[in-house]
């Protein structure tokens, strides 16, 4: 366990025995009368300041098609998905093909510099820059000093800070330029569209609707406002919890349990000091893991509940039993489910979310928060430290916490009808001849996640499922009549072949930790459930 493990077995449950094609409508149906009168107690808002305005609806008018390839989602300048409507289009785009790239108008964006981004770092390179520079904005001087250190070190260049009307750029050598990027996309500490946009116009804004955030978040976890923390993004809120570990200053490594959401297991291998990942939470190897635990092998245990995308739950109680006992902090992310449906903070030392998915539930802004139990004996660590970090490093900016504030007060009553979506399509997909594999917390490490489920919460929206013919899964996506992209937790219904989008240089790798390269994520919105459940009959029939 002193190495990332790699080769092992798939987990999680075969799908039992498909009923026959025949039966196939039937089924649907009766899926559809088992759930209906819970999907229709559920109302969907409008976006939150889009009313009055003209704007595609991608629940009514999903965007699947090839001509809707690039095309934000939602329909937003300010969207943090992207249309890739077919198998085709997401190879193109993995592998910079021009056709594909040059049709995008957006992107998920810590992979895709925003349109209204790259005018702010053009202005800031024509201010600043020199010939065969690469030009980064950051939020402020801290942020930007460390990631100066860590592309000058990694890059093996000598980089600029330079002060740009209260933000901070650094002037990068060409030849370190994909260092700089990278750092950007794993640490999440990036301008974001809105702040762009009104310093475009003119109309920078000072102020600070923090506070008001951290009230609603707090009331939603159940804590004391002081212990949510606000970022900007979700990695850097992982990020910054990261570095406030106290075990990192004495050079231990983390552990991370379960196969984890790419970014959140790269950003322990490059900025901390190595991580040690267990793949499964089950057999030798976990209680081998606990024993080290237990004996404070590790600077942290990281995991999420369930993981993504293959919707797994450790035993949080006997880890966290063993963090306890070895005095190693338990970081959970909820993110994948969302806080109405799992209690992580009762558990974890430090919880943190991604603010961007099912607690916005718009897909219109990117935010993240770590939130520190009160109780926990770490709790004098982190707090000074993720306060000062969400105030200087990765501060949420005015307008989007305004976003933010705006699209919570649907949460979590729209969960209801998501969870009820997601548990039809699951029993589905589950039932049909051309499915081999669902992953979702209904049927995976269920007694698991019991454990930690909320009394009013479900089993979550997100699920993930494969064929039993992998050739089949390119016709099957791109004849599914729903909206196509990275990212989750929007109103609409938002798919992806999420190992392509997420793995494409490591399929081998991914294949050997159990995560087939023809899985298909399925992130469940709003629909009416019959709509829903018959694009998905109707694309299997070319399974």
């Amino acid at each position: 366990m002193d190495r990332v493990r790699r080769g092992w077995p798939r987990g999680g449950r075969k799908v039992g025995e498909a009923c026959p094609a025949s039966q196939a409508e039937s089924g649907a149906k009766s899926v559809l009368r088992r759930y209906l009168p819970e999907i229709l107690t559920c109302r969907t808002a409008l976006p939150p300041g889009k009313e009055g305005v003209l704007m595609r609806d991608l629940i009514a008018q999903p965007a699947w098609e090839e001509e809707d390839l690039g095309i934000p989602l939602p329909d937003s300048p300010h969207a943090c998905s992207v249309c890739l409507p077919t198998w085709k289009s997401v190879l193109g785009y993995e592998e910079g093909r021009d056709k594909v790239v040059r049709k995008m108008r957006i992107g998920y964006p810590r992979f895709f510099r925003h349109p209204l981004v790259a005018r702010l770092t053009s202005l800031a390179a024509d201010e600043i820059g020199r010939e065969g520079e690469f030009v980064l904005v950051f939020p402020g001087k801290i942020s930007a000093q460390r990631a100066q250190r860590w592309i000058e070190r990694r890059g093996e260049v000598a980089v600029r800070s330079v002060d740009f009307h209260g933000m901070q750029v650094l002037a990068v050598p060409a030849k370190a330029r994909q260092v700089a990027v990278d750092y950007q996309r794993f640490t999440g500490e990036l301008i974001g569209s809105r702040q762009a946009e009104d310093f475009l116009n003119g109309k920078v804004r000072d102020g600070d609707k923090g506070h008001l955030l951290q009230r609603r978040l707090g009331g939603i976890v159940s804590v004391d406002p002081s212990h949510v923390c606000l970022f900007n993004s979700g990695m850097a809120a992982i990020s910054a919890v990261l570095r406030s570990l106290p075990g990192l200053k004495e050079g231990r490594k983390t552990l991370q349990i379960e196969f984890p959401y790419v970014d959140a297991l790269k950003v322990q291998e490059l900025f901390g000091h190595g991580v040690v990942f267990l793949n499964q939470a089950e057999g030798e190897s976990f209680d081998e893991a606990l024993r080290r635990i237990r004996q404070g092998d590790f600077a942290a245990v990281f995991t999420e509940v369930p993981s993504n995308p293959l919707l797994r739950t450790i035993d949080v109680p006997r880890v966290a039993a063993a963090c306890a006992e070895g005095g190693v902090p338990l970081i959970i992310d909820d993110s994948t489910v969302g806080p109405s449906n799992v209690a992580a903070l009762r558990w974890a030392d430090v919880v943190t979310s991604s603010l961007t998915k099912w607690l916005s539930g718009a897909g219109d802004v990117m935010a993240g928060m770590a939130v520190v139990r009160p109780d926990s004996p770490f709790a004098a660590d982190f707090l000074p430290l993720l306060t000062e970090e969400s105030a200087t490093c990765s501060p949420l900016y005015v307008g989007d916490a305004e976003v933010l504030l705006a699209n919570l007060k649907s949460f979590p009553g729209r969960m209801a009808a998501h969870n009820a979506n997601a548990m039809a399509l699951v029993e589905l997909l589950a039932s049909h001849p051309a499915v081999a594999e669902v992953w979702h917390p209904s049927r995976v490490n269920t007694a698991n996640y019991d454990r930690i489920m909320t009394a009013k919460g479900g089993y979550g929206p997100l699920l993930s499922f494969v064929l039993k013919n992998p050739k089949r899964a390119p016709k099957v996506f791109d004849a599914l009549k729903v909206s196509k992209g990275p990212s989750f937790g929007t109103p609409f219904t938002l798919a992806c072949p999420y190992t392509l989008l997420a793995h494409y240089p490591e399929l081998d790798w991914a294949e050997a930790c159990g995560v087939p390269s023809h899985l298909i994520r399925v992130s469940c919105g709003t629909e009416p459930m019959d709509v829903l459940l018959g694009h998905f009959a109707a694309a299997l029939e070319l399974a």
